[in-house]
């Protein structure tokens, strides 16, 4: 499959579909991931680490991802499932499905902080991997959020809100992986051929699924995982190259992650520390979650979160290498934002209103070195590029000094900084911050 293969080769039947991805996907730099479904209920898991970080024996039975608690609780020997049977009195997961009641949701409310954030775009999920889909999706009788527990189309007011925000739309699905459709023993390792299904059946549905979002929302962003059942990739009248006309037909401007299989893609995925060999790529996008976790975790603390200038540390270290970032925000059951993941995005919202400039429409700018101490990244907008530092006082800046205009050094409100070329690279004195989170210094290319 595509998904973290640093160099797939795209399939004849999908070569048509190559073209240059869309300016308002490269020049958007930050949208907001947001996973929410019944695993909000229990909003558990351990927080062992980083995708990427944690080796495979104890990924699975130590999973810290809480929209996977479907399947940790059917590892046997599993904290998770000790706690689901000390807590939950080992109940059915559907059960969780008729507790989520999205009383407090307000899909306004909360796009508006992304928007304050900075995204410029929202990728909901739709349907994970435990099968619920959040809209009355067909084939699916009442297990979705219309017919059971919140009893509302959530993908329908996400994607109104959104684009009442003027922002762009994106719906996340999980082709790849069903728990609810498939009958299969629990996923305890990164092999997935054995445990994902792929015969017509499924392709029929997930088929069904697809084609659906992409005729009732018109998703900008079709954000596909894990994979795509096999019996759907060839020519025939089951590919997937059928649904990608409709997609593009309805969003001609839209884009299409890589973990559709090996089928086509516009961009690729990294995630947390997983796949960092596709970024490298033309067009790449690195998500995870605030915490450990995409779903709501109880069991997370304020040290397994970042907080404000963190995150906006790594959303420049992403945007100065080419990239975009996919944060995501994990919901509660009620539909608010936990209070470490909202503390997070206000904080990323005031360093936003201040310095989007250097995020929003910028490219990778050749001439800045990065570095560690102080933090240091580079931008470039237009003819300016941009210093994006962590640090008070005077700093020595990477940088090839002869390709700026360093005496008009300045911060983005037009403050100017004091400046001087010293062995080639270029020292600042910069004042006592405004809000938390790095300093950005505007120099003009010579």
């Amino acid at each position: 499959m595509a998904m973290f293969d640093g160099a797939p080769q795209r399939p004849e039947p999908y070569r048509r579909f190559e073209r240059e991805v869309p300016q308002w996907y490269r020049d958007a730099k930050f949208g907001i991931f947001v996973h929410w479904g019944a695993y909000s209920v229990p909003a558990w898991a351990e927080p062992t680490g980083e995708l990427g970080t944690v080796d495979e024996r104890t990924w699975f039975a130590h999973n810290p991802y809480a929209e996977w608690y479907a399947n940790t609780v059917r590892i046997d020997g599993s904290p998770a499932q000790q706690h689901h049977r000390e807590v939950h009195g080992g109940a059915p997961y559907d059960e969780f499905l008729d507790r989520w009641g999205a009383e407090e949701f307000d899909a306004t409310a909360l796009v508006d902080l992304f928007r304050r954030a900075g995204a410029r775009y929202v990728v909901p999920t739709t349907k994970h991997h435990d099968g619920i889909a959040l809209w009355d999706a067909p084939g699916t009788g009442d297990r979705n959020t219309v017919r059971r527990g919140p009893r509302r189309d959530l993908v329908g007011e996400f994607a109104a809100a959104t684009r009442a925000a003027g922002l762009r739309f994106g719906t996340y699905y999980s082709g790849g992986l069903d728990w609810w459709f498939t009958d299969f023993p629990p996923i305890t390792g990164m092999d997935f051929s054995a445990v994902r299904p792929v015969d017509e059946a499924y392709t029929e549905y997930a088929t069904a699924h697809v084609a659906d979002l992409v005729d009732r929302y018109a998703p900008d962003v079709l954000w596909g995982d894990i994979e795509w059942p096999d019996a759907g990739k060839p020519e025939g009248p089951r590919s997937f190259a059928h649904l990608l006309d409709r997609f593009y037909t309805a969003a001609p401007d839209g884009v299409v992650n890589d973990r559709w299989g090996l089928t086509h893609w516009d961009f690729r995925t990294s995630e947390y520390q997983q796949g960092r060999s596709v970024e490298t790529s033309a067009a790449w996008e690195n998500c995870r979650g605030i915490g450990l976790s995409f779903g709501h975790n109880r069991a997370e603390g304020p040290e397994h979160h970042l907080d404000g200038p963190a995150a906006v540390r790594h959303l420049l270290d992403v945007v100065s290498r080419g990239g975009n970032l996919l944060l995501n925000v994990g919901p509660d059951a009620a539909g608010r934002v936990p209070e470490l993941q909202r503390r997070c995005l206000e904080q990323v919202a005031a360093w936003m209103e201040l310095h989007a400039d250097a995020v929003h429409g910028t490219e990778v700018f050749a001439g800045g070195g990065a570095s560690e101490e102080p933090w240091v990244r580079w931008t470039l907008r237009g003819r300016t590029a941009h210093a994006v530092v962590e640090a008070e006082g005077r700093v020595r800046l990477p940088v090839h000094a002869g390709r700026l205009d360093v005496a008009g050094a300045r911060l983005l409100d037009g403050t100017a900084v004091a400046a001087r070329e010293v062995d080639g690279g270029v020292e600042v004195e910069l004042p006592e911050r405004s809000v938390p989170g790095p300093q950005v210094v505007a120099l003009d290319l010579a």
